[in-house]
């Protein structure tokens, strides 16, 4: 059932990859990718923007295609906003980048595969030769936590590339985020102190529980951020394991991803954007709204063009700030 079934509805179309990027991923993942993509009413996407949706830890981008109970999917939302004039008509992408580690921080990584190349080699070369969208100069990156993190991150490395980012609630200050997180881990893993085989038992469990998700979240930020080739799924972790005190050799790596860390370098690449949108909830559980702070006062002090925005939430069901983010997307590249 759609929310509205009065609007004009887009078309969502659904295509295969075969990527070779991400062939040599540890995880054993499969190569073959889902990308659905929306199309507006009345169009066949030539000579439209394209955006990108990178989702967040445990989705993948078909899930925000799916039909949602209580409120609107992605396509519905898009609907509303374009066919009620609040936005120009664009193509969005969903590729599907989940992992064996319940998500992606889409960056190149020798363990969890090349996802930075995945996007920007293959899935948005296959939607815009489909489709005759996007091009140089009219692409934009949008996502929420770790998809906010890989649009912070595109925008960061590939501001030639990307010309419009939002980034919702996205991970910046890992200091804050993720430091506490260990001491959890490690008493997961007392119960099973094999980091493969405690994956493999998340897998084979006939049950999820919310805590190993979290487990296995910090598992796939470590895969991203300082993968080894030679452990479990290219996993480990950047504190002893019995007293949960810092490796400062593996930290640094951790820290050299964090986007406050990857500004002081690339943060002038981010001038070029036609739009850059960040925004997080006042009271997120999970502190990103102190590194959004952060962001924006280097951002400020460094002269980069963006809008800033708090709104009175947390982290969780906050897909309506879309409707704010994804019309400042289109004006700039429409």
């Amino acid at each position: 059932m759609r929310q509205n079934p009065d609007l004009p509805a887009g078309t969502v179309h659904r295509l295969s990859l075969d990527s070779e990027v991400l062939q040599s991923n540890l995880l054993g993942d499969p190569t073959r990718r889902i990308v659905d993509v929306y199309v507006p009413h009345g169009h066949d996407g030539r000579g439209l923007p394209l955006l990108v949706d990178v989702v967040g830890f445990t989705g993948g981008g078909p899930a925000h295609t799916n039909w949602k109970n209580f409120s609107e999917n992605l396509p519905e939302r898009l609907d509303r906003l374009i066919g009620g004039g609040h936005m120009s008509p664009v193509v969005v992408a969903f590729p599907d980048c989940f992992t064996r580690l319940g998500g992606n921080q889409y960056v190149n990584s020798v363990a969890m595969g090349r996802w930075d190349d995945f996007l920007v080699t293959e899935a948005v070369p296959l939607v815009e030769s489909k489709f005759g969208c996007g091009g140089a100069g009219r692409r934009g990156i949008f996502g929420k936590s770790s998809g906010g993190y890989g649009a912070m991150v595109h925008a960061l490395l590939h501001p030639d590339f990307w010309n419009a980012a939002a980034v919702h609630s996205g991970d910046m200050g890992f200091e804050l985020i993720y430091r506490h997180e260990f001491a959890p881990v490690l008493r997961a893993l007392a119960k099973q102190p094999d980091i493969g085989q405690w994956v493999d038992e998340f897998w084979q469990a006939k049950k999820t529980k919310d805590s190993d998700v979290h487990v296995l979240m910090m598992f796939a930020q470590a895969a991203s951020f300082d993968p080894d080739p030679s452990s479990p799924y290219g996993i480990r972790l950047p504190v002893t394991l019995d007293t949960c005190e810092i490796i400062p050799d593996r930290w640094a790596n951790w820290l050299a991803w964090d986007p406050l860390t990857l500004v002081e370098q690339h943060g002038a690449g981010l001038k070029a954007l036609k739009a850059l949108y960040i925004d997080c909830g006042d009271v997120d559980q999970y502190n990103l709204v102190y590194g959004a702070r952060r962001m924006h006062k280097r951002l400020v002090a460094m002269g980069v063009p963006h809008i800033y925005e708090e709104f009175a939430d947390n982290h969780s069901s906050v897909d309506y700030r879309m409707d704010v983010s994804l019309p400042v997307l289109g004006k700039a590249l429409g």
